[in-house]
């Protein structure tokens, strides 16, 4: 017998947590390589804003994701915050012997739900992954380090279609018996809708695993980003993965573009009367400052909005 979940009237304007994962899942697919310079500026906006969990780097293969390949340097020169949790993606043990080589405390590793999509992204079958992720957490735990993991295609695979509730729900429940604090449940392409993020969150709570532990990770591929967050809210979910700017996708799925963008998740939450603990007006200025940087429209709404009605402001004062 299935559990009553949750609504949003258990949960009035309960606060909420904002990964932003611009700085790595952001910048990792644009054309031109961002310089460190521009990344790190990015960074301090972000921790200007208020941010507390920024994703900034992964330590691949260079080869790989050449517009990652300046990792080590970057996360030498990160801004000095205390409080803030600078997060980096970490492929296999070399990746984690490199990230443990610069001081780094709080790990992301990752693995598909769908199997084609995890040999076409990782080329290794869910269980190789799941070895893989084993070492890498011991190699991290050991060490004193924080980690959390990303679980793609939870809500559709581009190759294989629906992924079943159960597959998520097992490996969710593998991840954590690794010692991983967090999963990050990944809609890789922008298939979820609201009943589907409903229907996996029960299948959750029904197995007895604690939303504390969940994450989302949504991207806005075909427009239902904030309705899929929004439903993970009001299932008791409270920490959301998002983009500055909208910026990022997963080059090894089609079609995959666009995250939801971290001004508007945080608009969306501050006009429901949650906390975010993050500023928007310097989130939306982050993104100001990103589209020139990268000096092309981006798809993210509030910044623009934003910068808008900054522009207006502005004539009428004059």
């Amino acid at each position: 017998m299935s559990t009553i979940r949750p609504t949003s009237s258990l949960f009035p304007n309960a606060p909420v947590r904002i990964v932003d994962v611009t700085a790595r899942d952001g910048l990792q697919n644009e054309t031109d390589i961002v310089p460190t310079d521009t990344k790190l500026e990015l960074i301090q906006h972000l921790v200007d804003a208020g941010h507390k969990d920024i994703e900034v780097t992964s330590l691949v293969r260079p080869s790989w994701i050449p517009q990652l390949a300046d990792a080590e340097l970057l996360l030498r020169n990160l801004p000095v915050a205390e409080d803030v949790r600078f997060w980096a993606l970490i492929p296999n043990r070399k990746g984690m012997e490199r990230a443990l080589n610069v001081g780094v405390k709080h790990v992301a590793t990752f693995m598909s739900a769908s199997n084609t999509h995890n040999r076409k992204n990782l080329n290794r079958t869910q269980l190789e992954s799941l070895e893989n992720i084993r070492i890498v957490t011991e190699m991290a735990l050991d060490e004193g380090a924080t980690v959390r993991a990303y679980l793609s295609t939870v809500f559709g695979c581009p190759y294989e279609g629906d992924v079943a509730v159960e597959t998520t729900v097992e490996l969710t429940q593998k991840l954590l018996a690794l010692g991983i604090s967090e999963i990050s449940l990944g809609d890789t392409t922008g298939m979820g809708n609201p009943v589907l993020v409903e229907k996996v969150i029960q299948g959750l709570i029904d197995a007895n695993v604690p939303l504390d532990k969940i994450a989302l990770h949504m991207h806005d591929t075909q427009g239902t980003g904030l309705a899929n967050i929004l439903a993970g809210y009001q299932m008791g979910v409270r920490t959301f993965d998002a983009s500055t700017a909208g910026v990022g996708g997963c080059p090894y799925a089609p079609g995959a573009s666009g995250n939801v963008a971290t001004e508007d998740l945080i608009n969306l939450f501050h006009k429901m009367g949650c906390d975010t603990g993050v500023d928007l007006e310097k989130a939306a200025m982050a993104g100001q400052f990103l589209a020139n940087a990268l000096q092309k429209p981006l798809p993210g709404s509030f910044h623009k909005y934003f910068s808008a009605s900054c522009s207006t402001s502005d004539k009428t004062t004059a």
